[in-house]
């Protein structure tokens, strides 16, 4: 079982590059208070679409015209706030793009495409993932044993109310996705990733700047949630579906994703940093 390590919170600055794709690096985000909200989600694509929008038309969506059915003002803006922090819900951020490209594709893999991408905003919830992806199958986890694990990853740094109201967001996310089962004690259980799942998690690890092999061992991947050759044999199979490219000769592997960015752009992209 992966314990979380200790952080000194000043190595944890901003990359740029990566902020410019909608991925933040950062200890933070919106699991203190919510969920991954896959629920608000799922209902705010259904009522937007799945085509791109600035976030200002989303803003419109939820604040304004009520769309995700919230009974005051306040729970309207906050709702926003948190859809944001966790997605960007940002027509010119590659992370909330992808997500809405593969969506489109594949709705029913919506739970686990919802993870990725929260997992590459929200940084608690990014930390905090090891720990409950390598427990074993049948293991039990309750919202204590999450809190040790936050303490362990951030001494002091937050007050027993906040961390108790993590842990319980942690463990209520990683359900909604499909890792864990049960309600006050839950039970760690397989999720049921698919090739959809397989190219999301690719395209977020690369532009994270992972390469080759490596691929495979981000957190992205990890939340597949299956081996690695599982994971390589997704890949193949989205390839196969138009959904990536993903090559393999030994060990040198190669994804690329021409129907949402293409590989010079993404290099670009990071050269700017």
């Amino acid at each position: 079982m992966t314990v979380a390590q200790p952080m000194d919170p000043r190595t944890r600055v901003g990359n740029p590059a990566i902020d410019s794709m909608g991925i933040r690096d950062r200890l933070g985000g919106a699991h203190a208070a919510r969920t991954l909200m896959f629920r608000e989600l799922d209902a705010l694509v259904r009522y937007c679409g799945t085509t791109p929008q600035p976030r200002g038309a989303y803003r419109l969506a939820i604040v304004d015209a009520n769309c995700l059915a919230k009974r005051s003002a306040k729970s309207r803006s906050l709702t926003f706030r948190h859809l944001v922090d966790l997605y960007g819900l940002e027509d010119t951020q590659l992370v909330f793009v992808s997500l809405m490209h593969f969506w489109q594709r594949d709705p029913e893999s919506g739970p686990i495409l919802a993870l990725c991408a929260a997992l590459a905003r929200d940084g608690w919830l990014a930390r905090l993932a090891d720990y409950i992806l390598n427990l074993k199958v049948g293991a039990s986890v309750s919202r204590i044993m999450v809190e040790d694990q936050i303490e362990r990853l951030a001494p002091e740094r937050l007050s027993d109310a906040t961390r108790k109201s993590l842990a319980q967001n942690i463990n209520s996310t990683f359900t909604q996705s499909g890792h864990l089962k049960g309600r006050s004690t839950k039970y760690r259980i397989r999720a049921k990733p698919t090739p959809t799942n397989a190219a999301f998690a690719l395209l977020i690890s690369y532009a994270s700047g992972a390469r080759g092999s490596a691929l495979f061992e981000t957190v992205y991947t990890k939340a597949l949630d299956c081996s690695r050759e599982e994971a390589m044999a997704m890949a193949e199979a989205a390839s196969r579906r138009g959904l990536m490219r993903f090559n393999r000769v030994g060990d040198v592997m190669e994804v690329a994703f021409p129907d949402i960015i293409s590989r010079a752009d993404l290099e670009r992209i990071h050269e700017q940093n």
